[in-house]
């Protein structure tokens, strides 16, 4: 640390006397509007140097643990046939049933159960006013609720 001050002390006292040497006063008056636009280029220099590091600093990432939530299993489920039977519901309307709760298209249960995408909308508008149901999320709802679907 003394090193670094006297090393500095001695390049400033050698500047010092450098400017003193080739009049100073000279290269001040003559060319101050440069000097000053230097001091001032070098300031914005500074500060664009420190906010682009400061900007593009990495960020923090946050690790979420996910938590599981106890579930019934799939195996656990046992689907309430009676009322199954009493809403006129067929196996082939339960298992598209199934595919619109699992989160699919009309067009990606078509080409799941190699049928038509009509084929489709026709056993999943029957299994709507089965339900009595008006919306995919609705009926969805609904046959969880009576156990007709997991």
């Amino acid at each position: 640390m003394r090193r670094h001050v006297l090393l500095y002390g001695l390049l400033g006292g050698l500047l010092i006397a450098a400017l003193r040497f080739i009049e100073y006063r000279w290269i001040v008056v003559e060319h101050s509007l440069e000097i000053y636009a230097a001091l001032i280029a070098a300031l914005f220099a500074g500060l664009g140097i420190w906010l682009g590091l400061r900007m593009t600093r990495r960020a923090e990432f946050v690790i979420v643990r996910e938590l599981g939530v106890a579930m019934p299993a799939a195996s656990d489920f046992e689907r309430d046939q009676a009322r199954a039977s009493a809403l006129g519901l067929t196996p082939r309307e339960l298992e598209m049933l199934e595919h619109v709760a699992a989160g699919l298209s009309n067009k990606e249960i078509a080409a799941r159960e190699f049928v038509s995408e009509n084929t489709v909308k026709t056993h999943l508008s029957r299994v709507f006013e089965k339900l009595g149901a008006q919306r995919r999320t609705q009926a969805v709802q609904i046959a969880k609720a009576q156990r007709l679907i997991a």
